[in-house]
């Protein structure tokens, strides 16, 4: 058996190949990356070692023998073969990807250690899937319809997969190896030198006086923090510790405390101006500029966190919990003396985005930045111990992206490999003939599905490549596409059975996880119907002209609200349910471009605001 002594070596060995990943990555960003396949088959490499190391029998104290060895065995095979290829790189690229015989047998082996890998680190759902699409890529010929194919050989599709560059090695995992790690690196370092304490205590001295000032604190503070981490799981488990146990004291039920911050940590990968990864990953495969996508994005984003600010505020009032005291507010001058300087590298970064600079080359200037000014005060300096614990944390916070990332590479070869993904879309447009609502709900379905289980800029890659074609193909602009798909691929982080957000919020709020999870759809219910109406109505992606984008703001911002007050069924006193059916089609209406659609919606909206505020005033009456 292992003892205790003889894995500590073990551990710093982990931490100093996270450095190792951390400093190379760094390294790229400033001086250049390096060739697409040392790039991320370095990459890789470094990443299968930390799972093997931290994931199985060599990081347990009381495994037997042979476990140690099935592992240590699929330790050294699985890095074995990748850091094959950035050893022999001018070899493999001389002979333009043709495989020997001894690359087919690290290609096989190179599959099955990711896959390995996988399922150590998030689970089965992936895996299951890049089996099946590898069994479609050899039993083509032997199924019907638009699923029939000629059949591959297994000499072919390990070619394709392990030195092709629309394999495991293709742009999932080059997104992952350049400015993933980056990004994450930048969000655990920003936590380390207590930024996200800052950002948590500005949000909460500023909404803390109103009514349900703690859920507001988390909705703002999440919907920043998230932004930089680029993972809902990651954000809950940050502000989540912060304002959870704050939202439990002021009076919420520990289910509502732990959806409400789910659902806001989820969301802070829309909000502009960073969106987390997944929108860097839109704009190279959109070949969209980031601004664009970001400019695009703010109204929808409003959108979202009108109706969840709308609510909380809603729950409080509906509950009679109290506002927190002056003793329990943090001040904000004192707060931005105290760590203000903290904040930044956000601007640091935003400003490098619009002035043209890539994101790894404007992430590394961030990273700078933050350890710059960190020293501006004793009490934040990011003192060695602290650098070496961010680009730990960073990296950590890295390992299920890049082997999702790399599963997903998988997928989306044999789907180039065998022509699926436009199969998927003729079968998506086929069920739904000229119906884009059918269209849009059957592809925010598949997004659902196929996201579960996965960090979202993973389960975007995979649908963006799967789903979204399909909507294009009915007309629909390739952003606005885009941004619907990637709303399902982040919305699988709520969405039951498989939703991540609300079992990492579980553990916080210890609540059942799958409560918290039919508790965050139902409070984020605006990411499942804006997507809808954006595109169905482009103005509210900011296509038109000023005038009209400022209607559709101001007429889908009134939606949200009224939305919002059908989601509690609450306004001035409680909505009866044929009340909270009326003001949720009206809110519907109001997002829709149509003049007498917006007429009707403004008027059904109204009407139920008179109707409350009469039955107020009459109860107010008989009680005096």
């Amino acid at each position: 058996m292992t003892t205790v002594a003889e894995t500590a070596w073990l551990y710093r060995c982990r931490q100093l190949v996270a450095i190792v990943l951390a400093l190379f990555s760094l390294y790229s960003a400033f001086f250049g990356v390096f060739s697409d396949m040392i790039q991320r088959s370095f990459h890789l490499g470094l990443v299968l070692f930390l799972i093997y190391t931290s994931h199985g029998a060599l990081n347990h104290h009381t495994l037997r023998i042979p476990h140690i060895v099935f592992d240590v065995v699929l330790l050294f095979a699985g890095v074995g073969v990748l850091l094959y290829q950035v050893v022999f790189f001018e070899a493999i690229s001389a002979r333009w990807g043709e495989l020997t015989e001894l690359e087919f047998w690290f290609g096989m082996i190179c599959i099955i250690t990711l896959l390995e890998a996988t399922r150590r680190t998030i689970g089965w759902p992936i895996v299951i899937l890049a089996i099946i699409f590898l069994g479609y890529a050899f039993l083509g010929p032997q199924l019907p319809g638009l699923l029939n194919h000629r059949g591959y050989s297994l000499d072919r599709v390990i070619s394709h997969l392990y030195l092709g560059g629309g394999g495991i090695f293709g742009t999932p995992l080059g997104v992952s190896a350049t400015f993933v790690i980056l990004i994450v690196i930048f969000g655990a370092m920003l936590e380390r030198s207590g930024a996200g304490r800052v950002l948590m205590d500005i949000a909460t001295g500023a909404t803390g006086r109103s009514r349900g000032g703690p859920a507001k604190a988390a909705v703002v503070g999440s919907s920043l923090m998230g932004m930089i981490s680029g993972t809902a799981v990651a954000n809950v488990l940050t502000t989540g510790t912060i304002s959870i146990p704050l939202m439990k004291r002021n009076g919420y039920r520990p289910h509502v405390a732990g959806a409400i911050e789910a659902v806001a940590s989820t969301g802070g990968q829309l909000m502009p101006p960073v969106m987390g990864a997944a929108a860097f990953i839109m704009a190279d495969l959109t070949e969209t500029p980031y601004l664009e996508i970001a400019g695009a994005a703010i109204l929808p984003a409003a959108l979202y966190y009108i109706v969840l600010f709308a609510v909380v505020h809603l729950e409080a009032v509906k509950n009679n919990i109290p506002v927190l005291t002056s003793d329990e507010l943090p001040r904000f001058i004192p707060t931005i003396l105290k760590g203000g300087h903290l904040l930044l590298s956000l601007p640091v970064f935003a400003y490098m985005l619009i002035a043209g600079y890539s994101v790894m080359y404007a992430s590394f200037w961030a990273i700078v930045t933050t350890i710059v000014v960190s020293y501006a005060k004793r009490t934040t300096w990011l003192t060695p111990r602290k650098l070496i614990g961010s680009f730990i944390d960073g990296v950590n916070a890295l390992l299920p992206v890049a082997v999702a990332c790399a599963t997903a590479g998988i997928i989306i070869g044999v789907i180039t490999l065998t022509g699926l993904g436009l199969k998927f879309s003729s079968l998506i447009v086929a069920v739904a003939g000229d119906n884009l609502v059918v269209a849009l709900l059957l592809t925010l379905i598949a997004s659902l599905l196929l996201g579960m289980g996965l960090p979202t800029a993973a389960a975007y890659i995979l649908v963006s490549t799967l789903v979204a074609p399909a909507l294009v193909d009915l007309g629909v602009e390739l952003l606005a596409a885009h941004l619907f798909v990637f709303y399902g691929a982040m919305l699988s982080s709520i969405t039951p059975p498989v939703a991540l957000a609300a079992y990492a919020a579980a553990s916080l709020a210890e609540a059942n996880p799958f409560r918290i999870a039919v508790t965050a759809v139902q409070f984020g219910i605006a990411a499942f119907i804006v997507p809808f109406f954006f595109v169905i109505n482009p103005a509210l992606l900011g296509f038109g002209d000023l005038t009209t984008i400022v209607l559709a703001a101001i007429s889908a911002s009134i939606g949200a609200g009224a939305i919002a007050i059908a989601i509690q069924g609450w306004l001035i006193t409680r909505v009866s349910i044929i009340e909270r059916l009326i003001i949720f089609i009206g809110g519907l209406l109001l997002m829709l471009p149509d003049v007498i659609w917006t007429a009707l919606g403004t008027l059904l909206v109204f009407a139920i605001c008179a109707i409350q505020w009469l039955r107020r005033r009459h109860s107010k009456n008989n009680g005096s």
